[in-house]
């Protein structure tokens, strides 16, 4: 009895905790339409926070409360607001879903950057451990009951607050039809910062509540995954009930403690299944409850792509094959192990490019379809031993086979999952992965054979060989795998442009008009969903194999989020967007920071400096996340159009071509550092359509863009231009003067001329 009654309340205090945060969620979610995955992460900082003035700085608990409850987390939730969420109207789900990650990621980094995660820091609970009183023979801490009677107060004060009161009709509304609520004199802007001021509040409140429960040890990535274990009780609720986002958490908690307390000890993976149920609770809470119809009418989003021919696409690929293989002449082996290992994730990175960027479906977890590719080409596809040990085409064509069946049994149950609930299906089984596969280094049997997933917590992957093929050497790995990527993408552009690429883009736009036309999207979804499987997986043994001893930590859901954002940022409907992005996440910014650490111990003098610079590097990719709320087309996007403008200035063009030309040779024969080769390599090329608009706006700008730029501006009127009947006209239309249109704006004679200034003076 005393052991049901102590895990009883354990889990009515940990589901507590999951409620707090849980109504946050759904909060933000019904004023801005936004489903915050940063959630956890604002949970994270407010316990670090809250810690840094506590044990920091020495500040009383009460004091210490009223500052992260009152001033930073409100202040946190309307920086958000202001700066970066309100911006995402008219943007594609993907979009909002992104730019969530990225502030998530930001502020992992942010929480790096200020508290070192080697450094061990720990919150104690309220009143001490020692505080509390004995309930049917159980020992129920002070801090355990404020969580519980906290979640109650919260719980009831939300529900009166959208019920009962006119602020809430007008928080219900301001996704529904904000026109409406400005006719009726509310500003919904202002509605919806105060919920995202209050919504911040509640996650602070949760992180502080949360980490003296789970062991009191204060770990970035540990905290935020652990208040992201509340999106399932936020589902629960459909993102609208707060009563029933209640109950779910607390089912959630409770179900989560009765299995430490009852689960058999032979059980192995108990404590795996525990860190892992909300998120299997979350997949099957998406599947059971019901969805949405299918939409009719695709709302009309800021994203645009371009998808190029065919032939286009070969002669892009083999003009990659060249870059690549003159750019290796440069590369020391290391550097050239590094490339590789950034190709492997572009061609996990494609995945997302046909899935997401084509047809519309989301994925949140592209790298677990690469760890479970691994895990069998470890197990089935190594030949030799020791120093000859090499990977085996058909190990590969096996893990690749399994890996889309996996993509097709993932996306069965999701199937009727759109949009931000097929994200959440993909994350929780990412999530999943990470915590209970990866996590799985004990042995089994099963009808007498022995075996484990995981084995000692780590692989080694061998480099393939293919008959006289051996992908031991760097240089070869690096161009079968840039050959592979080209491959890749001509086949993706060809798919895309034939029919089942125009059913993908049919269904994006609209999946009601597409099933009304008699397509089949069921097959359609399992189809592409099986594709991207075993394209990721692909690219997962091979990132793998250029690694070579990989852990778990390599496929973690917050790398695979990282990976689907700067694929988004760069244009996740470009073959070349996932170039970019999977450079980047695979190599770039580790490079960056690598290089201002070694700068910082080679000169002492500048350390400050460099690691200054290092840190804003970590932080980067997140920024550059944020910012594609402003370019939800992608960087990509944007260049493709300034080099289409481009063509019709070819000596630019040319000029900038023979630039980089002669850097190639400079650097070629050691005049010329290769970074200095990089940074003004990779400067020309963005800045060239720019420079084109500069030297040759004739050539480049259309018509009426030309002549907005050729304008003067009022204020220049007399100083830059003439001073004309026409300028005059214009001045008094700027300062709501009575002006009439002159017949003739020709220039006057000077004494006409200071006349009118007269009279205007």
């Amino acid at each position: 009895m005393d052991t049901f009654v102590t895990f009883t309340i354990l889990g009515l205090v940990l589901g507590s905790v999951y409620a707090i945060a849980a109504s946050g969620l759904v909060l933000t979610y019904n004023t801005s339409g936004i489903f915050n995955f940063a959630h956890g992460a604002q949970a994270m900082l407010g316990a670090f926070l809250y810690w840094q003035l506590t044990a920091g700085w020495g500040l009383p608990v009460p004091l210490a409360l009223l500052v992260v409850l009152f001033l930073a987390g409100p202040l946190m939730g309307l920086a958000l607001y202001v700066v970066i969420m309100r911006g995402l109207r008219d943007t594609a789900e993907v979009t909002k879903i992104v730019v969530t990650v990225s502030v998530m990621l930001g502020m992992l980094f942010l929480s790096q950057w200020f508290w070192h995660p080697e450094k061990p820091r720990s919150l104690g609970m309220f009143f001490g451990d020692d505080a509390g009183i004995s309930v049917l023979g159980a020992f129920v801490r002070v801090h355990e009951i404020l969580c519980v009677v906290a979640a109650i107060g919260i719980a009831v004060g939300l529900r009166m607050l959208f019920q009962r009161t006119r602020m809430g009709a007008t928080m219900r509304g301001v996704v529904d039809d904000p026109d409406l609520l400005r006719l009726n004199g509310h500003n919904p802007e202002r509605i919806a910062a105060f919920s995202w001021a209050l919504g911040s509040t509640l996650a602070v409140l949760a992180g502080v509540l949360i980490t003296p429960i789970s062991g009191g040890s204060l770990e970035a990535n540990m905290l935020t995954l652990l208040v992201i274990d509340a999106f399932a009780a936020a589902m629960f609720g459909r993102l609208s009930s707060i009563p029933r986002t209640f109950v779910g958490a607390l089912v959630l908690g409770l179900a989560g403690a009765y299995l430490i307390g009852y689960a058999p000890s032979s059980w192995a993976w108990t404590s795996n299944l525990r860190v892992s149920l909300p998120m299997v609770a979350l997949f099957v809470v998406l599947i059971v409850l019901p969805q949405d119809r299918l939409r009719g009418a695709a709302m009309r989003t800021r994203e645009r792509y371009h998808v190029p021919s065919v032939r286009k696409a070969v002669v892009w690929a083999v003009a990659l094959v060249a870059v690549v293989s003159l750019v290796r002449l440069l590369m020391v082996e290391s550097a050239i192990t590094t490339f590789t290992l950034g190709m492997t994730f572009a061609i996990v990175a494609l995945s997302l490019t046909l899935l997401t960027g084509y047809a519309g479906e989301m994925n949140l977890a592209p790298l677990s379809f690469g760890a479970i590719a691994t895990i069998v080409v470890f197990h089935f596809g190594i030949t030799g031993t020791g120093l000859d040990q090499r990977l085996t085409v058909w190990g590969v064509l096996l893990a690749v086979a399994v890996t889309a069946l996996v993509g097709g049994l993932v996306a069965l149950p999701a199937l009727r999952l759109r949009g931000l609930y097929l994200a959440l299906a993909t994350m929780a089984f990412g999530v999943f992965v990470s915590n209970m596969v990866l996590r799985d280094t004990t042995e089994h049997e099963l009808f007498g054979v022995k075996f484990s997933i995981f084995t000692g917590g780590s692989f080694v992957i061998p480099p393939l060989r293919i008959g006289p093929l051996d992908l031991q050497d760097e240089t070869t790995f690096l161009m079968t795998a840039t050959v592979l990527f080209a491959l890749l993408g001509v086949g993706v552009v060809a798919l895309r442009n034939g029919g089942y690429g125009r059913r993908l883009a049919a269904m994006k736009d609209s999946p009601a008009a597409s099933a009304m036309l008699g397509q089949n999207l069921v097959t359609l979804k399992l189809s592409v969903f099986m594709l991207s499987a075993a394209i990721a997986g692909l690219g997962g043994v091979l990132m793998s194999s250029a690694t070579g001893a990989v852990a778990g930590e390599n496929f973690s859901i917050i790398v695979g989020l990282t990976l689907l954002m700067l694929t988004v940022v760069a244009g996740i409907g470009y073959v070349s967007g996932a170039l970019f992005g999977g450079l980047m996440a695979g190599v770039g910014f580790a490079v960056i920071m690598v290089s201002f650490n070694n700068l910082a111990k080679t000169q002492p003098e500048l350390e400050g400096l460099y690691l200054l610079l290092g840190n804003i590097a970590a932080v980067s990719p997140a920024l550059i996340g944020i910012g594609v709320g402003h370019n939800p087309s992608g960087s990509v996007h944007q260049m493709v159009e300034g080099y289409r403008r481009l063509l019709s200035a070819r000596p630019v063009l040319y000029g900038g071509g023979a630039v980089i030309a002669v850097l190639y040779v400079l650097a070629l024969t050691g005049v010329l550092g290769n970074w200095w080769f990089a940074a003004l390599t990779i400067t020309i090329v963005f800045l060239l359509p720019v420079i084109g608009e500069w030297l040759m706006p004739g050539a480049v700008l259309d018509p009426e863009e030309l002549a907005r730029r050729r304008t003067t501006p009022p204020e220049l009127v007399g100083l830059d231009e003439p001073y004309t009947a026409e300028g005059r006209y214009r001045l008094d239309r700027e300062l709501g003067l009575p002006a009439a249109r002159p017949t003739h704006p020709a220039a006057e004679p000077p004494a006409t001329v200071a006349k009118e200034l007269s009279a205007h003076v």
